[in-house]
């Protein structure tokens, strides 16, 4: 039974689901879910967690996660990307101090617009479903965070449609294709987000991951379960609170947090306990690991 955490270098062209279902198939283990979905276009880290460690995939994609993206100015597309035909073209003329005077007015928390071809549900139907049946929908939106922002490159000017590319930290549910599109009205133009390579996912960094080639190689590295927990308050326990635990027992929580990790003597990972309640002075089961 193979359980713990790979790191997959996503390359163009495939889904998040055509990467799971490769993986499952070369390891023989169903059970297997990713911690954020790139889209076919975009290239980059995506954590997998296997076996038991699919309990954390909900935690993991609350992780900020760092990209790098490229971006064309003077185009506009329904896709917001090169994915679907230009809709809309001008001339387009920015300057270095402009544009990162834009980048950095976006640092912080922001209203973004949910783009209509994604996955996002409204009345339990997904967006990018309207907009193949092109029905009108309503596009939600949601606060998000850009923690950082930086401009990686010049403006690129290659005729009537400069390119930059920037590197951004963002929080969960943040769309960068919508981000590009918010970057390019501020500048009072159109964009589109012409590339797009994710690079890190909390603590999981893009240069520790391998292809997919490399796991049919049997050439990649399984990553404890107990890696993604690193942050959390961790304790190590007798044989009688071992017991307890397994047994998913009410615990005491003297330390006053809200969440720990608990380990036996031979330093197995036993479960994850979070708060009760708020203001409890109990912990409860949330991510268990080894039972009764």
């Amino acid at each position: 039974m193979i359980e713990g955490i790979v790191l997959i270098d996503k390359d163009k062209g495939m889904t998040s689901r055509d990467v799971v279902n490769s993986v499952s198939k070369i390891i023989g283990e169903k059970r297997i879910g990713h911690t954020g979905t790139l889209d076919p276009n975009a290239s980059g880290l995506l954590v997998l967690c296997v076996g038991k460690a699919t309990k954390l995939v909900e935690l993991l994609m609350d992780h900020d996660k760092e990209y790098i993206a490229e971006v064309t100015l003077g185009l506009k597309t329904e896709t917001l990307d090169l994915d679907s035909p230009i809709l809309e073209e001008c001339s387009v003329t920015i300057d270095n101090d402009k544009l990162i005077a834009v980048l950095n007015s976006f640092i912080g928390n922001y209203e973004q617009e949910v783009p209509i071809y994604s996955a996002k549900k409204v009345n339990g139907k997904k967006l990018y479903e309207y907009a193949r049946s092109n029905r009108e929908v309503l596009l939600p939106k949601q606060i998000v965070e850009v923690k950082e922002i930086q401009l990686l490159t010049p403006i690129m000017n290659n005729g009537t449609h400069p390119k930059f590319r920037f590197r951004v930290v963002v929080s969960k549910g943040t769309y960068i294709r919508s981000l590009v599109r918010d970057i390019a009205s501020r500048l009072n133009t159109i964009g589109v987000m012409s590339e797009l390579r994710r690079t890190r996912v909390g603590q999981y960094l893009l240069k520790d991951a391998t292809k997919i080639e490399d796991i049919k190689n049997n050439k990649y590295k399984l990553l404890e379960i107990s890696s993604a927990l690193a942050n959390y308050n961790q304790e190590v326990v007798d044989d009688n609170m071992e017991a307890k635990i397994k047994n998913g027992s009410i615990l005491d929580n003297p330390k006053d947090v809200d969440s720990i990790v608990f380990f036996n003597k031979q330093n197995e990972l036993l479960g994850l306990y979070k708060r009760y309640s708020k203001d409890s002075k109990k912990l409860k089961p949330w991510k268990m690991f080894k039972t009764n």
